[in-house]
C-alpha cells in the first residue's frame, strides 16, 4: 500500500510538472505575441492577456504542489532554530499535517458541494455557468486548477505519511 501511494504521488508529480511547464510556455508565448503586436503593430489582440493570466493561475497552483512534494515550500524559522529531537519532529509533522488538512479539505469540499449542501451549488458548478468574455470558454476549465491543486497536495501528504520515518529525517537534514 505504501509503495502504491508513493508511486501515485510520484506519477502525479511528474504529470503536474509537465502541465506546469506547458502552461508557463503558453504564458510566455502569449505575452510575447502581445508585446510584439502592441509595440510593432500597435494593435494587441484582446485574448492574449486573458490566456497569460489563466496560464499564470495554473502554473502557480501546480507549482505549489511541486514545491510541496519536494519539500521546498517555505519553512518559517528553520534556519534560526536547531533541528528538533525526533519526538518534536514527529509532533511538528503532525501539526503541519493538521494545518494542511485544515486548509485543503474545506477547499476541496466546497469546490464540489455548496454552502447549504448539494452538488448543484458547488464552486465548480457555479463557475460552469460563467463564460470567459474574450475566449468564450467556460470558467470551470480555468478554476479547475484550484481543486486539482488541493487534491494533489493531499496525495503528496498521504505519500509523506507513507514514507518511513528515517526517510523523512534524511530529507529534512539534506535540505538544511
Amino acid at each position: 500500500m505504501r509503495r502504491m501511494i508513493t508511486s501515485l504521488s510520484n506519477g502525479v508529480h511528474t504529470a503536474a510538472r509537465s502541465v506546469a511547464v506547458l502552461a508557463l510556455c503558453v504564458m510566455f508565448v502569449t505575452l510575447m505575441i502581445q508585446v510584439v503586436a502592441r509595440y510593432v503593430f500597435a494593435s494587441p489582440p484582446v485574448w492574449t492577456e486573458d490566456i497569460a493570466r489563466y496560464m499564470m493561475v495554473w502554473t502557480g497552483l501546480l507549482g505549489a504542489t511541486l514545491s510541496f512534494k519536494t519539500r521546498s515550500d517555505a519553512v518559517l524559522l528553520q534556519s534560526v532554530f536547531p533541528a528538533p529531537p525526533a519526538l518534536l519532529g514527529v509532533l511538528a509533522e503532525a501539526v503541519q499535517s493538521l494545518a494542511i488538512l485544515t486548509f485543503t479539505l474545506p477547499v476541496v469540499y466546497f469546490c464540489f458541494v455548496g454552502l447549504r449542501g448539494g452538488f448543484s451549488k458547488g464552486y465548480l458548478v457555479r463557475q460552469a455557468g460563467l463564460t470567459a468574455d474574450t475566449l468564450g470558454i467556460q470558467m470551470v476549465w480555468i478554476v479547475a486548477a484550484v481543486p486539482l491543486a488541493m487534491i494533489l497536495i493531499l496525495v503528496h501528504l498521504a505519500a509523506r505519511w507513507a514514507e518511513p520515518a528515517a526517510a523523512t529525517t534524511k530529507t529534512e537534514t539534506e535540505t538544511q
